[in-house]
């Protein structure tokens, strides 16, 4: 059975959060932190894991890392991983 990761990255040097998700986190967090030319990550390195959620369907997880892209998932990030 597939499992899926929503995760939340945090960037203490440019005081910066990322949220994703994905089926393989050390691929993907690697993958954040690598050598590349573009994307957003690329910009706010170096990151660190900060949250780890496990879903059973794509479709939680991505309920789950949407809800954590508006408004209030960000209040609910800076309340609960205060740098």
């Amino acid at each position: 059975m597939e499992e899926f990761v929503v995760y939340i990255l945090y960037s203490e040097k440019h005081d910066k959060f990322y949220k994703g998700f994905t089926t393989s986190l050390i691929e993907r967090f690697k993958s954040h932190n690598e050598p590349a030319t573009k994307g957003y990550t690329v910009r706010f390195r170096p990151w660190v894991v900060v949250h780890v959620e496990f879903f059973d369907t794509k479709r939680d997880a991505t309920k789950r890392e949407s809800f954590l892209k508006t408004g209030a998932g960000r209040a609910w990030i800076r309340k609960r991983f205060k740098p």
